[in-house]
This record gives C-alpha cells, sequence and structure tokens, in this order.
C-alpha cells in the first residue's frame, strides 16, 4: 500500500455544519466516490491512485464513519445528500462525478435526483436505486429474506452489543464469508475495517442509516409518486453473485432514467465488487468518466 499511496492526502472538509475526513489524489475534474456499509474511503484504494491519474478524487468518510463527524442525527437521505453537495462546492467546484456502492450508491442515486446540475456523470455500484429498493424489499421475497439485517437493525441497542460483543467476527462474516473471490480480503484488510467500526459513535452512527430509512415519514412520503427521473448518464456495474441485493433491482432501470445508460454485470464477483473485481470496475469507470 506504500507504493500507492504516496501521493494520497489526507484532509478535513467543512460541509453541511459537519467535518468529513477525505483522502484526496489527482487534479482536474472531480470524482467523488461514496463507500457503503460498514466501510470508510479504504473501500476505494484500488480506485484512488488509478482514477487519480486522470481526475481530482475524492473519497470521503460518510457522515458517522471512521474519521468524520458523528453527530446525533442527519442520516436520512436528504441530509446525507446535502454533505456531498456542500463537499463538492466546499473543494470549488459546481460540478462533479459521482461514484458510489452499497450505501453510497443509495446516495449518488438520491443526490442525481435531488441535484441533477451538479452531477456530470453517475456510475453506481452494486446499489439500488432507494424507490426500487424499497418496492423490493416488500414485494420480492427473496429480497425480503437477505434483507433480514436491515429489520434486525430497527432494534434499539441490542444490534450495537450484539456485534460489540465479537466485532472481528462481524467483520469477518461481512467481508471474507460473503465475497465471491475470496482473495480480496485478508486478514489485515478485515482488521483495518474492524478498527474503523470500533472508533467511538461509529457503529450507531452506521447503523442509524438503516434506521432512518425505514422511518414511517421517509418512506411514506414516496408511496405512490412516481420517482424523479434521472438525468445524467448513468452507469450501472452490478456484481453477480451479490449475497445481499437481489439483481431484481436491476431490471427495467432505463425506465428510471431519461438519459444514457449502461447496465455491465460481473460475473463470479460479490457485493463487494470494487475489492473483488478492482481492474474490472477501475477500467469501466474510466472508459464511462472520460466519455
Amino acid at each position: 500500500m506504500t507504493s500507492l499511496s504516496a501521493t494520497w492526502q489526507h484532509s478535513f472538509i467543512e460541509t453541511n455544519h459537519i467535518r468529513l475526513h477525505s483522502v484526496m489524489q489527482g487534479e482536474g475534474d472531480l470524482v467523488v466516490l461514496l463507500h457503503g456499509f460498514p466501510e470508510f474511503w479504504y473501500s476505494w484504494r484500488f480506485q484512488i491512485p488509478f482514477l487519480g491519474q486522470h481526475f481530482k478524487v475524492v473519497a470521503p468518510d460518510l457522515r458517522g464513519y471512521n474519521d468524520s463527524d458523528k453527530p446525533p442525527s442527519g442520516y436520512d437521505l436528504d441530509t446525507l445528500a446535502e454533505d456531498i453537495r456542500g463537499l463538492v462546492q466546499s473543494l470549488g467546484y459546481a460540478r462533479a462525478h459521482i461514484v458510489g456502492h452499497d450505501w453510497g450508491g443509495i446516495i449518488a442515486w438520491h443526490l442525481a435526483q435531488k441535484f441533477p446540475h451538479m452531477l456530470d456523470r453517475l456510475a453506481i455500484l452494486n446499489a439500488p436505486h432507494p424507490q426500487r429498493m424499497m418496492h423490493e424489499m416488500f414485494t420480492n421475497f427473496d429480497q425480503l429474506r437477505r434483507s433480514w439485517y436491515v429489520f434486525a437493525f430497527q432494534v434499539p441497542f441490542l444490534p450495537e452489543w450484539l456485534i460489540r460483543q465479537n466485532s472481528q467476527e462481524f467483520v469477518r462474516r461481512l467481508f471474507q464469508d460473503q465475497a465471491v473471490r475470496k482473495g480480496a480480503f485478508s486478514k489485515e484488510e478485515t482488521q483495518v475495517y474492524k478498527a474503523a467500526l470500533e472508533k467511538p459513535g461509529a457503529l450507531s452512527a452506521a447503523l442509524s442509516y438503516y434506521r432512518q430509512l425505514l422511518m414511517p415519514w421517509n418512506w411514506m412520503k414516496e408511496v405512490g409518486r412516481a420517482p424523479q427521473p434521472i438525468t445524467v448518464p448513468t452507469l450501472v456495474l452490478w456484481g453477480e453473485d451479490d449475497a445481499f441485493l437481489s439483481q431484481e433491482n436491476t431490471k427495467n432501470l432505463d425506465q428510471l432514467i431519461d438519459a444514457p445508460y449502461r447496465l455491465t454485470t460481473i460475473p463470479n464477483c460479490g457485493h463487494w465488487i470494487q475489492q473483488e473485481a478492482a481492474q474490472t470496475v477501475n477500467r469501466e469507470l474510466l472508459n464511462f468518466l472520460r466519455g
């Protein structure tokens, strides 16, 4: 990692009344990489130096994660999207390419719906469209079965207590056991994720994303409303053997996107796509972002 990280810069960026710790590299058009649960900027360690040869790349720790601020509230999609909009503006840019995986991808979808004027291109990695995800969770038994943890996380305090009892096993099962390409995660790498999740306040903040998602006032407002169409060029990369997300989430996305759109599936690859298939993801992202 030493050679890869030689020119990385760590900084804290003020946005939306909080500070987001971020790793940056490169110059040029802005590319923002948004991680998922239970990760942090480190999940983009293969993309930062590669894309940093062509762009200014910024990978923040999302609100509540790792070294970013961990306020007691603000884990709803509107606030999370405002965090990223403010980050782009704080860096002196009016527009950016947005790339998101898992929760970062959900935020990226929402950002493209709410602030389309600030996106150049949108790249989604194994992350369902928010409205599509809610529909699948409540109508698709396969997705409901895969999403058991989303409902388990709704219980207050107990999930935090259970995870803390054996955080090493929790992280190992999430990454090593659920990866299709097992070589993507060494024991040392899972230790890095464990250490970030054990920082004071990080675990409760991470679970707050799921708790806010299912708050009635957050999802009921979308019932019966057609989703705001995505109006920026969009790439969806999807590891075909995702243990957490059904491939049904990728069907008919063209109905939600009023712009050039491409879906690329990666066989023999699980949920942690940018780490399991780093070279493929790097190539696809570079080709897409350079247009």
